[in-house]
């Protein structure tokens, strides 16, 4: 399979990063020396000087036997006609394009006539991250799957937990059943076995039923309660969509935005939203606003720096659940040891996106973790695989891969070895990278 991305900055960085490893013929096309060149210094992947959407690039890097465009500059216009030329010139089957304008992610016929298949938002994808954290205020991660009736559920372990210390096979969740179908500890991730134990700050991951999250959140020993108030500092895209979103679910909300020029814009799109011109790392401004009555703080400026001083400062200031935007991935562990409830980075969710259009096998979604070791699919079995018709136990799953949950004619079902697997079903697989491979030729 061959690759091209165009595009070397962090989201085309991390792209060309997963896929390398997974050894797919790759070429990274950028007219920035400086991105090429951190590329060069840790991938080992084929790289282009030069501008994406011309015709002689796009030849050189291999377009006429490619299988997949990735456009993911910062430029819409430059990605666009990256796409229309692979299209138009080279018929490459899939072209993926990182557009940030809305005007142009909303016209369905100009992306339809470029050849993109599909667009894709890195602020919308984010603000939608954002929501179902809010909609989950115990959880540091939730990932969608089946439509939203499946959610995949992080937790962080607390120091007074009844799980700490805990053998696996000794764990028994009745009501709800339950499955722990990933530890995320420090930097590693282990896809658990009978024999392994939960330890103080592990994340643990859950798939669960949408109408079960209340008593899986209080099995794990956390509060169910939904949030009623949520601030938020920066009131950019991602922060007017959270916004406009919350509002339509009767949440209250605060939103602090330094330019006077977007809080204006804001005032006239948002209805119910209480906008205030300031900087969210004000100290006085925050307990003017009585963020110790705030359920949920939220900084999403573009602004990294103010974003992790504005979150630190709420933590101070008794808020139990903040979401921090984080661009640079330089910064995430920092902003993860600061002990902020969840940390996010729209690029990093936005290269996740794009990887499921990569992945052989049926793969309807995935979400990657702790950036890009272990992944979550949601996977199709199509007529002619082998898993059809055996139970879990008689499956011979690569190493390190564990099946969370099997969803059948739209019923969850959360699985014990003796549960067979049949045509179309769709299952939810937590796998280590090095396993990917092996999984997706066990689906096809």
């Amino acid at each position: 399979m061959r690759v091209i991305i165009v595009g070397a900055g962090e989201v085309g960085f991390q792209l060309a990063k997963f896929l390398a490893a997974e050894d797919i013929d790759v070429v990274v096309i950028d007219k920035d020396k400086d991105k090429l060149r951190r590329i060069s210094d840790d991938l080992d992947v084929a790289l282009l000087e030069g501008e994406g959407g011309s015709p002689a690039m796009l030849k050189e890097a291999g377009a006429d036997d490619a299988d997949l465009l990735l456009a993911v500059t910062d430029m819409d216009e430059t990605n666009m006609v990256a796409c229309l030329v692979a299209k138009v010139m080279f018929q490459i089957p899939r072209n993926i394009a990182r557009i940030r304008n809305h005007e142009y992610f909303s016209n369905e016929v100009l992306l339809q006539s470029l050849g993109i298949n599909p667009a894709i938002s890195p602020e919308i994808e984010a603000a939608k991250a954002i929501v179902r954290l809010i909609e989950v205020p115990s959880a540091s991660d939730v990932e969608d799957f089946e439509d939203g009736n499946v959610k995949v559920i992080s937790f962080r372990i607390p120091s007074d937990s009844k799980l700490i210390g805990k053998v696996f096979k000794n764990i028994k969740f009745t009501k709800p059943k339950m499955l722990i179908g990933a530890i995320q500890r420090g930097d590693k991730v282990i896809i658990p076995s009978g024999n392994d134990t939960i330890k103080k700050n592990d994340k643990i991951f859950l798939p669960v039923k949408r109408e079960n999250i209340d008593p899986v959140i209080e099995n794990i020993g956390g509060t169910a309660d939904p949030a009623k108030s949520v601030m938020i500092v920066g009131g950019g895209r991602i922060g007017h969509y959270v916004a406009k979103t919350l509002e339509e679910r009767n949440i209250t909300v605060k939103l602090i935005e330094r330019d006077v020029e977007r809080c204006k814009f804001l005032l006239k799109s948002l209805n119910k939203s209480i906008i205030l011109h300031g900087d969210g790392s004000n100290r006085k401004l925050l307990e003017e606003e009585n963020i110790n009555n705030i359920d949920i703080f939220v900084a999403i400026s573009n602004n990294e720096e103010l974003n992790i001083m504005a979150s630190m400062l709420a933590k101070s200031l008794g808020v139990k659940k903040i979401i921090t935007i984080i661009n640079k991935t330089d910064y995430i562990s920092l902003a993860n040891n600061l002990g902020i409830s969840a940390v996010l980075s729209p690029r990093m969710i936005t290269a996740g996106t794009i990887l499921k259009y990569v992945r052989g096998g049926n793969i309807l979604s995935l979400t990657t973790m702790a950036e890009g070791k272990a992944e979550i699919m949601e996977a199709l079995v199509k007529e002619g695989s082998v898993l059809i018709g055996k139970t879990l136990v008689e499956v011979e799953l690569p190493k390190k891969t564990l099946i969370g949950a099997i969803i059948r004619d739209h019923e969850v079902i959360i699985p014990s070895g003796n549960d067979k697997i049949s045509i179309n079903d769709k299952l939810i697989i937590f796998t280590l990278q090095e396993s990917i491979k092996q999984v997706e030729k066990l689906l096809k």
